[in-house]
């Protein structure tokens, strides 16, 4: 979760003066730019935050809200506006400064009576229906300053909650019948979350609707996103959120993947051992994100962090496992938007651990970033058509709910460490096999499995949201699909009320229902259907994650009842094209074997000094970033890679301008494509001595410090 009410506070009384302090424009003009990246800022324009990217998320609908956006927008972003939906500055609604009515039982309520608070009397809420006309107020002053999209973030209602007076009077209006406690029962825990999951459905559905009629109002086209946490990890933390059924509400464009350092490093199991997996957990959360939205037609950013909300770690561990996250996010090629930061200020000013003494506290180290400046600029150039899984087996699926979230409370909560989902995933993942979470509700939209030539399905954990849903999963075996469901059909969940055993059925298990839209008996193991196969593994999936062979069992099997049409290949690194970038990780608790290796010419794109490498090896654990200088347009003097913006402004015989701009108090390097030495490079009109030729590589380096001002470098042969 995000920490940014003292960024927020900081951030309103600078607006005013920061605006007079604001140095040239960079030389676009906004509505020329195409959104590729993006970053969240709580604060009016400042050097630490001037990262360049084509779009400033402007956080907060307070008051200064207009003042803030229009720092930014002067130096040239495109204007977004982002506000929690279940928390946030809200007191005038809850106080009943807004509607006249005391909202302080709609506050997130534990079974103690505790109010959940994300600090001071900023509650996680329980939205009523006037929540949502509240929210929409405090849009509408970002959509008159001219907000070209609506951010609302965090629809999130705890698992331990579900004990307000405001929840109760949902739940009799909901279910028509008295609140029962979550804890007591299995029945009554799904029923309170199927409750939270409507509830900030319905909140948000209200400030779409908002959005949607100011638009209608004034021809107008204002987008709506949700940036929220990935299912997995939401299920992991034990919240509630919608999730997929967001992307089936009127006016939602798409989502932010909050995906990081913080949420991926939480630890999981694989081969019985317990501990963090940043890279695999974030490559599965990541993927998680896309599948909301592929066959939809909706938009997913991906967000990276350069640290985490956790202060108290080092500068060395930021960077590792920013690293690792970023790596993962560049692993799904059907994305190529990007929120290169949250609060950029708190990465370039803040000093870390914050647990020791101050005076041992230390800032950003140079070369991470200027690290960050390279990546951060690289990443406006990811849509690429051009995409190779180097000797990766694909189509391998394997089936999420967002009921996921429905079965982590007492009084039976599923595994702990969501073995469930991580048991069938990683025995995949580690094996070099970019195994893809498929959303269980999307099912519906035509399409959704064209991909797949083998799916992975258990309903421990997890149930299936409709009936829906198993018509076109039979339809897709008898075209020729592998569906390995593996369940032993003892979940408790199973007994909740749902439509299984309702409404004329008595079912005691949903896979009953799956298997006869399958034509199968309850006793078959492996059958023909149609043109494809059924493999029933009766077991626990979270057997697989415990026992130290469970993933060599699970994968045998699988690997078993595959087509022929799999070319199954299991490796100790996994390695994309995109263009004339190289995305690779070499893998630990792998398969045996020497690690890989990449001959040619690559830049590593997390190497500072944008050296030339002509080997690679992928070492376990090892994250690369490479742009493929082979692959590279080197017709004229173009720039390659930097860690500034680089806006090429002008050309004449003999030379070549460009307009830079960066963070102040980084170290900038250019990389350009040069075929001869220059004769001389300056930067606003002053000779430059950091600059570097290659003739072998026909590169050219040029080193400065970086500035928030616009100026002019200028390379003349």
């Amino acid at each position: 979760m995000f920490k940014l009410i003292r960024i927020l506070a900081a951030g309103s009384a600078l607006a005013v003066s920061r605006a007079a302090e604001l140095p040239p424009p960079f030389p676009l003009d906004p509505a020329q730019v195409q959104e590729r990246t993006c970053f969240q800022t709580g604060g009016a324009w400042s050097g630490a935050g001037n990262l360049r990217s084509d779009v400033a998320i402007v956080y907060g609908i307070d008051a200064k809200l207009p003042e803030r956006i229009a720092t930014w927008r002067d130096r040239g972003y495109r204007i977004h506006v982002m506000t929690g939906v279940s928390w946030g500055h809200y007191q005038d609604y809850l106080y009943g400064r807004f509607d006249g009515i005391n909202h302080e039982d709609e506050a997130q309520t534990d079974r103690n009576g505790k109010k959940i608070s994300h600090g001071g009397d900023v509650y996680y809420m329980c939205p009523g229906t006037n929540f949502g006309k509240f929210l929409s107020v405090g849009v509408q002053r970002a959509l008159d300053a001219g907000a070209e999209a609506i951010h609302l973030e965090e629809p999130e209602f705890w698992v331990r909650g579900g004990y307000s007076e405001g929840f109760k009077r949902e739940w009799k209006a909901f279910y028509h019948e008295e609140w029962q406690p979550p804890h007591s029962s299995v029945d009554a825990q799904w029923r309170a979350s199927k409750l939270k999951y409507f509830l900030y459905g319905r909140a948000l559905q209200q400030v779409f609707d908002h959005v949607n009629a100011f638009n209608d109002r004034t021809g107008k086209q204002v987008r709506c996103y949700v940036p929220t946490h990935s299912l997995l990890n939401y299920a992991h933390w034990k919240i509630v959120s919608p999730e997929s059924s967001l992307a089936r509400l009127r006016g939602c464009d798409g989502y932010i993947a909050q995906v990081w350092t913080g949420t991926s490093r939480t630890p999981n199991v694989y081969r019985g051992v317990r501990r963090e997996r940043t890279f695999e957990t974030a490559f599965l959360e990541y993927g998680a994100m896309q599948n909301l939205v592929r066959a939809t037609g909706r938009t997913v950013w991906y967000l990276n962090d350069p640290i985490e909300d956790n202060p108290d770690h080092d500068w060395t561990d930021y960077r590792t496992n920013w690293e690792s996250t970023l790596v993962a996010s560049l692993f799904q090629p059907e994305v190529w938007q990007f929120e290169v930061a949250p609060w950029p200020e708190r990465i370039f000013n803040g000093k870390y651990p914050a647990n020791v003494p101050a005076e041992k506290r230390q800032g950003i180290p140079a070369p991470y970033a200027t690290e960050l400046q390279v990546v951060m600029n690289a990443l406006n150039d990811l849509k690429q058509p051009d995409v190779d899984w180097h000797g990766a087996t694909e189509g391998i699926g394997v089936f999420v709910s967002d009921s996921l979230m429905f079965q982590r409370g007492d009084p039976t909560p599923s595994d702990g460490n969501l073995s469930h989902v991580y048991g069938l995933a990683l025995p995949f993942l580690k094996r070099g096999v970019p195994i893809q979470p498929v959303q269980l509700e999307n099912l519906t939209v035509a399409g959704a499995l064209d991909r797949f030539r083998v799916l992975v399905l258990s309903y421990h954990g997890q149930k299936p949201l409709t009936p829906d849903v198993h018509p076109p999963l039979a339809a897709w075996v008898r075209a020729g699909g592998t569906l390995v469901v593996c369940d032993d059909d003892g979940d408790p969940y199973n007994r909740v009320r749902d439509w299984w055993n309702s409404n004329g059925r008595q079912l005691a298990t949903p896979r009953e229902h799956l298997f006869a839209e399958l034509g199968l008996n309850g006793s078959a193991t492996a059958a023909k259907v149609g043109f494809g196969r059924v493999l029933w593994l009766k077991r626990n999936p979270v057997d697989f994650a415990k026992q130290p062979k469970g993933d060599a069992e699970l994968v045998a099997a699988v690997k078993s009842a595959a087509p022929a049409a799999v070319k199954w290949q299991e490796s100790n690194a996994l390695l994309l094209r995109r263009g004339p970038y190289l995305v690779a990780a070499g893998l630990d608790e792998s398969v045996a074997g020497e690690a890989r290796g990449l001959t040619g010419k690559f830049v590593n794109l997390f190497d500072p000094e944008l050296k030339v490498q002509t080997s690679v090896t992928l070492t376990p654990g090892s994250r690369h970033f490479l742009l493929d200088l082979e692959r590279t347009e080197r017709k004229a003097p173009r720039v390659l890679a930097s860690a500034c913006k680089t806006l090429s402004e002008k050309s004449a015989d003999g030379s070549v301008t460009f307009t830079v701009e960066g963070v102040p108090n980084t170290e900038a390097v250019v990389l350009l494509h040069c075929e001869r030495p220059p004769k001389s490079v300056r930067l606003a009109n002053h000779p430059l001595a950091t600059v570097t030729h290659s003739s072998t590589d026909r590169l050219l380096w040029v080193r400065f410090a970086n500035s928030a001002t616009p100026r002019e470098l200028t390379v003349e042969f």
